[in-house]
């Protein structure tokens, strides 16, 4: 009888696989998020963290992220800086010239591969796990013999003080393993070098167990404290990825609504106004409305923001001014002379989009063919106020439409601006469009 086939392997564990394999690990972070873990709705604690720890892809790496996990090795390797030298001043100070050149020989080496290990990390060339293994296998090795050297090298009533400078070069190297390779592979070396101590204090002529065993307690320490950092770690950067694909969908979903709001419904407003003319003009008018319509939406599909970046703003209203003539609005432009970078580019787009919807507001509403639109510097930013002398209406009693309220109030609130409408019945309507610099 057949054996059956095995089912698809089940999926990873995002934070046993960033236990077992270390901080790049965290290149595996950006896959698998469900909508439960961004959900805004309130709930326990061990319900979000199990939805953050959800199934990963083990072989999905985000490059960015894995280039960012190792800068986390940076801490171990600055404390071996500080810690080495440490015990070795603590030496001298306890036991002068007695055993003092093999223990100053080691803390200098010991500071020289941690001073490179520290340039190799802050480089800008590309990042090679495989050269990564290669300077962990050397640091392992070094840190294994300097014991024994030290042990076979320093008098007997030295031997404490010479292990305790061991022990920091020890501490740091179980910090570098288990934050760049795992949490095993640091329980590993702890387990290995205790027979290797044991192995130097008894060729120095100690039998005592205890001499082996001095720092172990601070190693056990670092363990805890290198788990506790990846899972924090590894949580925050879960969280944080799903709340950013969270708000872009939102802001994406927001600014499709806005571009069908300032585009396809406008025309199809503006197309269902009775305007005078017979029928042979108005089918002209809509074809022309309609032939309009869609070249403004293949450039607003084919133009990136790089190619509108090009243009300052002035051009960009003047561009505007244009799109509307073709529509029937006649905008005057009072245009102040600014720097090219004067105000940023988000900001620009956010002001002359929102410029667009007070003049199509104004067109469809005023009852005038005619708008003035000023551009000047106040208030530590940009103001742009659109008067007409149209049929105006009352602020108080008028709905707040998607136009005001999503069009031009969310699109400044987004850069930081403002916008305020005045209007009466009878006396036209002014918006002032405002972002600072």
């Amino acid at each position: 009888m057949p054996e059956p086939s095995p089912g698809p392997p089940r999926p990873a564990s995002f934070l046993l696989t960033l236990i077992r394999r270390g901080a790049p690990a965290m290149a595996t972070a950006t896959n698998a998020l469900s909508d439960e873990v961004a959900d805004p709705t309130p709930m326990r604690a061990l319900r979000r963290i199990s939805h953050i720890d959800g199934p990963i892809d083990v072989a999905s790496n985000d490059g960015l992220l894995l280039r960012a996990a190792r800068y986390i090795v940076l801490v171990p390797l600055l404390f071996r800086v500080v810690a080495v030298p440490g015990a070795m001043v603590v030496f001298l100070l306890a036991h002068g010239r007695n055993g003092a050149v093999p223990v100053v020989a080691v803390t200098a080496v010991s500071v020289v591969l941690n001073v490179f290990g520290t340039a190799w990390l802050l480089r800008s060339a590309p990042f090679r796990p495989g050269n990564a293994g290669v300077l962990i296998g050397i640091d392992v090795l070094f840190t294994l013999v300097m014991g024994l050297v030290l042990a076979l090298t320093v008098p007997s009533e030295a031997l404490a003080d010479a292990m305790a400078v061991s022990g920091k070069q020890l501490i740091g190297c179980v910090g570098v393993l288990s934050l760049a390779m795992g949490l095993p592979r640091g329980i590993a070396l702890a387990l290995v070098s205790f027979p290797v101590r044991l192995l130097g204090t008894w060729l120095n002529g100690h039998t005592d167990i205890a001499d082996a065993l001095s720092g172990y307690s601070a190693m056990l320490g670092v363990l805890y404290t290198a788990g506790g950092a990846l899972i924090m770690i590894g949580l925050g950067t879960r969280l944080a990825l799903a709340y950013g694909i969270r708000n872009g969908r939102s802001a994406e979903r927001a600014r499709q609504q806005r571009m069908l709001h300032d585009t396809v419904l406008q025309t199809l407003e503006t197309i269902s106004l009775k305007t005078p003319g017979d029928a042979e003009q108005q089918l002209a008018d809509l074809r022309g409305l309609a032939r309009a319509q869609a070249i403004q939406l293949r450039q607003t599909l084919e133009t990136s923001d790089d190619d509108e970046g090009s243009r300052p703003l002035g051009e960009k209203l003047a561009t505007l001014a244009a799109e509307m003539a073709r529509d029937g609005l006649r905008a005057q432009l009072v245009i102040a002379e600014l720097d090219d970078d004067t105000l940023s580019e988000v900001r620009q787009i956010a002001i002359r989009d929102a410029v667009r919807e007070a003049l199509r507001n104004t067109m469809k509403h005023s009852g005038t063919d005619q708008v003035v639109v000023r551009m000047e510097q106040r208030d530590g930013g940009l103001a742009v106020i659109t008067r007409d002398h149209g049929a105006g209406f009352s602020t108080g009693t008028q709905p707040p439409g998607f136009g005001i309220s999503e069009s031009i109030n969310a699109r400044l609130a987004e850069v930081g601006g403002t916008a305020i409408v005045e209007s009466s019945p009878g006396n036209g309507t002014r918006v002032t469009l405002w972002v600072p610099f």
